[in-house]
């Protein structure tokens, strides 16, 4: 697999708390709903779950969707 460079021209956060078990669909089809905007745009989309120690965000690349996760070993998301 080749990792270029990512860009996105927007960064949404969702507020409150986001079934973790959701897929790139799953959560693809919350923007749709929840924030009425296009997923396939060039932005990254962050949701957070319960516990406040893991995120992630759908990132379309033109071609294809990227699911971006990140967990924290010691801590939590404000």
């Amino acid at each position: 697999m080749l990792i270029r460079e990512l860009t996105a021209e927007h960064i949404y956060l969702a507020c409150g708390h986001t079934d973790m078990r959701k897929s790139i669909d799953g959560l693809a089809a919350l923007v749709v709903s929840r924030f009425h905007l296009d997923p396939h745009q060039p932005a990254l989309f962050l949701f957070c779950g319960r516990r406040k120690d893991r995120i992630k965000g759908p990132l379309w690349d033109k071609t294809d969707f990227l699911l971006l996760c990140k967990r924290l070993e010691n801590g939590k998301y404000q």
